[in-house]
C-alpha cells in the first residue's frame, strides 16, 4: 500500500499470509523478519532467492479503501525469474481471512502437490469476530516493531492500549490475549518501571496468556509466549511441552525465545540446534537470537564460542544487558578480564542497578551449576553481588 497510515494493515495481512504458509510441513518458508526486508525496494527477484536461500517469492501488494480492500498477488520462481501463478481479491473487510485462506492453500497446492490433504484441511487461525479486532491488533503488532527498536516504555504502553481495544471489541481473540500477556512478561524483564521484576507482573503475564490457549489452544504464537512465560517462572516440563505444541501445530514455526527456554531448562545442545534453525528460517533474526546462542555456548563452557554471537548481540542492541552479560562472563572465564571489565560496564551502563542477585531472579537456571558458572564469570568480571 502507498498509504503509510495503512501500512500497518498490509504488513499485517502479509505476515499473515506467510503463517498459514508456514503451517504445511512440505514448504520451507521464511519468517516475517527477512522477508520484510525488501520491502518497497526494487530488487531482483533472483537475488532474494539467493540471499534467502529459497526457489520461490510471493510478492503483491494491498490497497484498502474504506471497507473494501484489493489484494494483488504473484508467485515467481526466483531461479528463472517466471511468474507461476498471479490472481486479485477485490473483496469487503470482513472477508480479508477467507482471502488470506483462499492465497495460502493455493501456494501450497502450486508448489506442494504432495502435500497431505489433510494438511491442506487444518484448521487455521480462528479469526476475530469483527475485522475492526483485527485491524487493532494489526496496529499493536507494528507499534511493537517500533518499540524493540526504541526501547521505550511509552511504546510498550502504546501496545498494550491497542491490544485492549482489539479485545473489547473481541473478548474472544486468543491472539490479542497473547500478545497482551507478552507485554506485561516484556515489562518484568525490562527496567522501565515498577513492573520490573515485580511477581505480580509475571503472574498477570500468566494468567493473560492462559486465557489465549483456552479460547484457542491451535495458536502457535499463543503457545510460545506461554513458554517463555513458564520458563521465567522456573517450571521448565511445562515450558518444554508448551514449545513441542507450537512446533506440532506448525511445523515451519520457530522462534528465539525457544532457545531462552532451553537454555534456562538445562538443555544447553537443544538450544543450539533450535536457534541455529530459527536463524535459517530468519536470516534477518532479532538480536537477542545470537544472544541466547551465545548463552548456550557459555553453559557448555565452550567460553571461545560464545565470544562471535554474543559480540553480535551487544553490537546490534547495545542498549540490552544480554550480549554485555555474556561477553562479560565469557571474557572473564578466558582471562581476557580488561574486556570483560568493559562490558561489565556496559552492563552497568545500559542496567544501573544491575547486581548477580537479580540476575538470579531474571535467569531462573534449573540447574544450579549453570547459575553458578555464570555468576562466577560475572563476579570475576566486576560485576556486584
Amino acid at each position: 500500500s502507498g498509504d503509510k497510515e495503512q501500512e500497518y494493515f498490509s504488513d499485517g495481512i502479509t505476515e499473515d499470509i506467510i503463517t498459514e504458509l508456514s503451517r504445511f510441513s512440505e514448504l520451507f518458508v521464511i519468517a516475517r523478519n527477512s522477508s520484510f526486508q525488501y520491502k518497497g525496494k526494487a530488487v531482483d527477484v533472483r537475488q532474494v532467492g539467493r540471499e534467502l536461500g529459497v526457489r520461490y517469492v510471493l510478492e503483491g501488494s494491498i490497497r484498502r479503501s474504506g471497507d473494501w480492500i484489493r489484494i494483488s498477488v504473484q508467485l515467481i520462481d526466483a531461479l528463472t525469474g517466471t511468474h507461476r501463478w498471479a490472481e486479485h481479491y477485490d473483496r469487503q473487510l470482513e472477508d480479508v481471512f477467507a482471502v488470506q485462506d483462499e492465497v495460502a492453500r493455493t501456494i501450497a497446492a502450486i508448489l506442494a502437490a504432495h502435500v497431505n490433504k489433510a494438511e491442506i484441511e487444518r484448521t487455521l487461525n480462528k479469526p476475530p469476530a469483527a475485522w475492526q479486532a483485527y485491524d487493532y491488533y494489526l496496529q499493536a503488532m507494528d507499534a511493537y516493531v517500533t518499540y524493540w527498536r526504541s526501547y521505550r516504555v511509552a511504546e510498550l504502553c502504546e501496545v498494550r492500549r491497542l491490544l485492549e481495544k482489539s479485545l473489547a471489541i473481541d473478548p474472544k481473540y486468543a491472539r490479542a490475549w497473547a500478545r497482551l500477556g507478552g507485554t506485561h512478561l516484556t515489562a518484568w524483564i525490562n527496567p522501565h518501571d515498577r513492573d520490573h521484576l515485580d511477581p505480580a507482573a509475571l503472574d498477570r503475564a500468566h494468567e493473560l496468556v492462559r486465557k489465549a490457549v483456552q479460547f484457542d489452544p491451535n495458536v502457535p504464537e499463543a503457545q510460545a509466549i506461554l513458554a517463555h512465560v513458564l520458563g521465567r517462572r522456573g517450571d521448565y516440563d511445562a515450558a518444554i511441552a508448551a514449545i513441542e505444541r507450537a512446533m506440532a501445530l506448525n511445523p515451519n514455526f520457530m522462534d528465539w525465545r525457544f532457545a531462552e527456554v532451553l537454555v534456562l531448562a538445562g538443555e544447553p545442545e537443544r538450544a543450539i540446534a533450535a536457534v541455529e534453525r530459527h536463524m535459517r528460517l530468519d536470516p534477518f533474526y532479532v538480536p537477542l537470537a545470537p544472544g541466547w546462542l551465545g548463552l548456550a555456548y557459555y553453559v557448555l563452557e565452550q567460553h571461545s564460542q560464545a565470544l562471535a554471537p554474543s559480540r553480535e548481540c551487544a553490537a546490534r542492541a547495545p542498549n540490552v544487558r544480554l550480549g554485555h552479560l555474556c561477553l562479560a562472563a565469557a571474557y572473564a572465564q578466558l582471562g581476557r578480564l580488561d574486556e570483560a571489565r568493559t562490558e561489565a560496564a556496559e552492563v552497568l551502563r545500559a542496567d544501573p542497578k544491575w547486581t548477580i542477585n537479580k540476575g538470579a531472579r531474571l535467569l531462573p537456571f534449573k540447574r544450579p551449576a549453570d547459575a553458578e558458572h555464570l555468576f562466577d564469570g560475572l563476579r570475576k568480571a566486576g560485576l556486584p553481588d
